[in-house]
């Protein structure tokens, strides 16, 4: 069975929404590269002014959770404040269809407007992660590790690629 799909968007996350997006899941083999939502949720709660969740829909469906970091003072000194994806969980039975590239578009977009000219991001090394994703849309290893995971950083002087 085929699924009409329409441009994804992204919404904030409200009292009418909350459930589409703690229920997302991403596949099985994937739960230990990623926080789940409602973590995710927690998280943004307690970092109020930094954290910017959104759920990705298409049409009326929820395909995918993103949250931004904006702001955040990255060492801790105020000499670098960095903008960038904090999460990002695509629904199992929505990956490969363009929405975690519309997810990155959307944070570098909003880093953008904010004034910022990188976008920065983790993620966890090995052949199970989702490295080759972040390279193959213009990231590149900035030879940092921040909890273990590859820090990876986007110029905004072009697109994603």
């Amino acid at each position: 069975m085929s699924r009409t799909t329409h441009a994804p968007r992204l919404v904030e996350i409200t009292p009418d929404n909350v459930d589409l997006a703690v229920d997302l899941r991403v596949r099985p083999d994937q739960e230990h590269l990623v926080a789940p939502v409602a973590k995710s949720l927690a998280e943004a709660y307690a970092y109020q002014g930094t954290a910017w969740p959104r759920l990705i829909l298409d049409g009326d469906r929820a395909v995918g959770f993103l949250m931004a970091f904006l702001g955040i003072d990255w060492r801790g000194d105020g000499t670098d404040f960095r903008s960038g994806l904090w999460r990002l969980n695509i629904a199992a039975g929505e990956q490969g269809r363009g929405y975690g590239r519309f997810a990155v578009e959307s944070v570098a977009a909003e880093v953008h407007r904010r004034g910022g000219t990188r976008v920065f991001t983790t993620w966890h090394p090995g052949e199970d992660g989702p490295e080759r994703f972040y390279l193959g849309l213009g990231f590149r290893p900035t030879g940092e590790r921040s909890g273990g995971q590859t820090v990876g950083e986007l110029p905004l002087d072009g697109k994603c690629r």
